[in-house]
């Protein structure tokens, strides 16, 4: 089975279990959490997937590492050394958001902007975009670009939106192009 097909057969039963126990919000931070821990620290990730690492010893320090995690979340990560697929939680964790995301009718979005935008400013494009794709919400990250003269730019799972100077600098320049010929 490919890495893939695993993290999201392990990503759907771990939100079947959230969704019952009504955790979702809970598992899915705590997840967020693993995946930083286990992007941040490489050095994790080569000792659980090391084959002269016994199998007791990778859950110990899983065990001791990630002591304060929902029982749900530690059994995953535990069976995940079990069957030496350890190396998929962060798919496991990018599954898991988006069963939640769709569960509450939202979707992630970062909004790339030359200042950071006010609270009412983020609930406006919020709204806005969030009407374009069919949710309910979008739960905005603001990043700040300094590359960009003005304006925004929205990305959207894999779909971006340029509402940036240079973004319509440069349609302009099509446009005029085009009609000259």
């Amino acid at each position: 089975m490919s890495r893939e097909i695993a993290a999201k057969r392990y990503a759907l039963a771990l939100f079947h279990i959230a969704k019952d126990n009504k955790a979702i919000d809970q598992l899915e931070h705590e997840l967020l959490v693993v995946k930083e821990v286990f992007s941040s620290n490489k050095e994790l990730l080569t000792v659980l997937n090391h084959p002269k690492v016994s199998i007791n010893s990778k859950k110990t320090i899983l065990k001791d590492a990630f002591a304060s995690l929902s029982q749900n979340v530690l059994n995953t990560l535990l069976l995940l050394v079990d069957r030496h697929r350890i190396n998929t939680v962060s798919d496991i964790a990018d599954n898991f958001v988006k069963y939640a995301n769709e569960e509450r009718g939202t979707e992630d979005a970062v909004v790339y902007s030359v200042k950071p935008l006010k609270e009412s400013e983020l609930s406006a494009l919020s709204s806005a975009f969030a009407k374009k794709i069919g949710k309910s919400t979008l739960r905005l990250q603001n990043v700040i670009d300094k590359d960009l003269i003005g304006g925004i730019n929205i990305r959207i799972g894999n779909r971006i939106y340029d509402g940036s100077v240079s973004g319509k600098l440069e349609r302009l320049e099509r446009q005029l192009v085009a009609n000259r010929s």
